[in-house]
């Protein structure tokens, strides 16, 4: 940071690291500790499609890279505001390899230049009586938040900062709560 930022109070934005998803199975294991969730095995990543042949071929040898081991079912979606989602689904006590996989497409998006087009990736878990939670990345800030979706579009704030506050040690956590931005109808949540 530069002087002249620091004596204005300028701050720079947090550099992706995509690394940070490594720390997903700690966390799972964490929660699933310390509280009734577990993993669903399912996780996603979410991005806005470019036009053009490259995006094509891009998104074309994503799906061909994991495919390729006859892994796990792997859904592509488009949700209503025009983003793409990538649905993985793997056993629930292989978080390791959801990770793998996420990251994998994740660093593939961002090595063919699109890494501006992805906005996050998350994994789902529920508890015994079935309420959701999800572990967003944001990847434009990389960090993580929790969200955790009741019916009728409303989310359980005590329970996300419950979760915040059990996974604090294992995830760089969004420090701004006005960042943790509903994701409202994400496949596999």
């Amino acid at each position: 940071m530069k002087f002249l930022d620091v004596l204005l109070g300028r701050t720079q934005p947090k550099k992706p690291n995509l690394d940070q998803l490594f720390g997903l199975p700690q966390a799972a294991l964490t929660l699933e500790a310390a509280s009734a969730y577990r993993p669903t095995g399912v996780g996603s990543v979410c991005y806005r499609a470019a036009e053009g042949g490259a995006f094509a071929s891009t998104q074309a040898d994503i799906q061909e890279l994991l495919d390729a081991d006859e892994g796990p079912k792997v859904e592509r979606t488009q949700d209503s505001y025009g983003y793409t989602w990538l649905v993985l689904q793997h056993d629930p006590s292989d978080m390791t390899g959801l990770v793998t996989d996420l990251h994998a497409v994740n660093s593939s998006l961002e090595a063919a230049g699109f890494g501006p087009s992805l906005l996050c990736s998350l994994v789902a878990f529920r508890d015994l009586d079935g309420r959701r939670l999800a572990l967003v990345y944001l990847y434009k800030r990389g960090s993580f938040y929790p969200f955790a979706p009741v019916a009728h579009e409303r989310r359980d704030n005590a329970q996300e900062l419950q979760v915040r506050g059990l996974v604090s040690n294992d995830l760089r956590l969004e420090d701004d709560l006005s960042r943790w931005f509903p994701v409202w109808g994400a496949p596999g949540l």
